[in-house]
């Protein structure tokens, strides 16, 4: 969902630059009326797409721009192993950038507009740059978690593999020495009983 956003204001940036192409060319005041409602036109249709962007942009059949908060849930499958991450999407419409009513009609208008789209440019970019910083948490959880999955498979793998056979003679071996210990410590603690013995 995040991606699709992304690409969504991806495109609408690309709108608004476009935008400001138009916005400084009518604000220049060299463009004769014809040539102003021709770029107004233009413009316009800019907002217009910009807002069709915002309704019918979609993931999974919910609209990705409704100032909702996505909720992320991610889990390793234990009680302690859980994150949430929260991705708030503003709404992105004309009236949300502060774009409603700007028009390029006189040198004037577009100058206003133009500051306009410079302030929508801007949170646009902020808004890119939430969803990367989303983004960037969600893989650094999602790397987190791979690991620990990887590092507890190798564990189990290294428990349920083990070679019986050298384990059985591991733990003869093991047996052995112990019992051979035990005896010698015990040879060892007669000897002194019987020194003490003749002591006496």
């Amino acid at each position: 969902m995040l991606q699709v956003a992304d690409g969504a204001l991806s495109q609408v940036t690309t709108l608004l630059n476009r935008a400001v192409t138009l916005a400084t060319e009518a604000s220049n005041g060299t463009v004769s009326s014809s040539q102003d409602t021709a770029l107004n036109s233009e413009y316009q249709s800019i907002l217009t797409e910009i807002g069709n962007i915002a309704g019918n942009t979609t993931y999974n059949g919910q609209a990705v721009f409704s100032a909702n908060t996505l909720t992320i849930f991610m889990s390793d499958s234990s009680s302690t192993g859980t994150t949430q991450v929260a991705a708030t999407l503003t709404a992105l419409t004309a009236a949300a950038l502060t774009l409603t009513g700007t028009k390029l009609d006189n040198a004037a208008d577009a100058a206003t507009a133009l500051t306009a789209i410079n302030t929508a440019i801007a949170a646009v970019a902020l808004e890119r740059g939430n969803l990367g910083a989303v983004s960037n948490q969600l893989s650094a959880a999602t790397n987190v978690m791979n690991n620990q999955i990887t590092n507890l498979t190798s564990a189990e793998s290294g428990i349920m593999d083990a070679n019986m056979g050298v384990e059985t003679a591991n733990l003869s071996k093991y047996s052995i020495l112990q019992q051979t210990g035990i005896a010698a410590l015990q040879q060892s603690n007669q000897m002194q009983q019987s020194i003490l013995k003749l002591l006496q």
